[in-house]
């Protein structure tokens, strides 16, 4: 945890991925990231194929974390969508994502039951509300290196100032970093990057409301991390509706061949080799 808390203190922005299972997270870190962020919507999407609109709550998001989290040694952030409840909520809420190995969490202050941050129709708790959630959060956390990310959907509900002052507040409650969702403009991120003075999150989805923008324009405006919490769900959709497309069309997969990791390799992603290691291991101390 400590190694995200000295991230943020970094003059670079952290570009991080969204992933929703252990094997994409495994992927995350192959590749090189240095944190990766377990994203609710992907959760809901792959656990019960249903979109981000209240439907996990805390058990399935543990649950995730608790698989992620032992796939991986980088840091995970936990999208945490409202707490799933009151103060009380949030506070046992930390209190499992922390002894599960996560780093850190983002907690909304949107009206339960919520929907994505990108969606029309989402509605706030008073920010009075939100502050107890926050303080609980807060408080509940073992490590003062667990992140707290207060995220406000301010924006869509009450306009951009509401938002920054929500941000504002929130930074004075204790948050680590401040996530106002949503922006539709850059001319908005910089105005927040300008009145926000605290670490803060950019939230890049394919299609949303807010303009996808480079790692090196959001630095400048102001912007600690850089998150992609769809990219990989949606570039997982694609590829399997392609390849199944081909295979209802013509019965093979041929045409993907290059295009697929073979049986070799994704062996070796999820450690095959290590396994057979140790099933050796025990297998000689049995005969010893």
């Amino acid at each position: 945890m400590k190694k995200l808390r000295n991230m943020l203190k970094s003059k670079e922005s952290l570009v991080i991925p969204g992933v929703y299972d252990a094997l994409g997270a495994k992927i995350a870190q192959k590749v090189g990231f240095e944190a990766m962020f377990q994203t609710g919507y992907g959760t809901s999407a792959t656990l019960l194929g249903m979109p981000d609109y209240g439907f996990i709550g805390a058990t399935e998001t543990i649950d995730n974390a608790r698989r992620i989290c032992r796939a991986v040694s980088i840091p995970v952030i936990v999208d945490s969508d409202t707490g799933y409840g009151n103060a009380l909520s949030v506070w046992k809420l930390v209190k499992e994502l922390e002894s599960s190995g996560a780093a850190g969490i983002f907690l909304e202050d949107q009206i339960w039951p919520k929907r994505c941050g990108h969606m029309q129709g989402k509605g706030i708790v008073s920010q009075e509300e939100y502050t107890e959630k926050l303080s609980a959060a807060l408080d509940a956390r073992e490590s003062k290196d667990f992140i707290i990310v207060a995220r406000t959907d301010a924006r869509a509900v009450e306009g951009l100032d509401e938002a920054i002052e929500r941000g504002k507040q929130n930074k004075k409650t204790g948050a680590d970093a401040i996530f106002v969702e949503a922006p539709k403009t850059l001319e908005e991120m910089k105005k927040i990057g300008k009145e926000i003075n605290a670490p803060l999150v950019a939230n890049m989805i394919e299609g949303g409301a807010t303009p996808l923008s480079s790692s090196e324009t959001l630095n400048k405006l102001g912007f600690k991390i850089i998150l992609y919490p769809l990219s990989v769900l949606y570039a997982n959709t694609f590829a399997t509706m392609n390849i199944l497309k081909e295979l209802k069309r013509t019965g093979n997969t041929t045409k993907y061949k290059q295009k697929v990791v073979n049986f070799d390799q994704f062996n070796d992603l999820v450690e095959l080799p290590k396994f057979r290691k140790m099933e050796k291991k025990y297998r000689f101390l049995k005969r010893k």
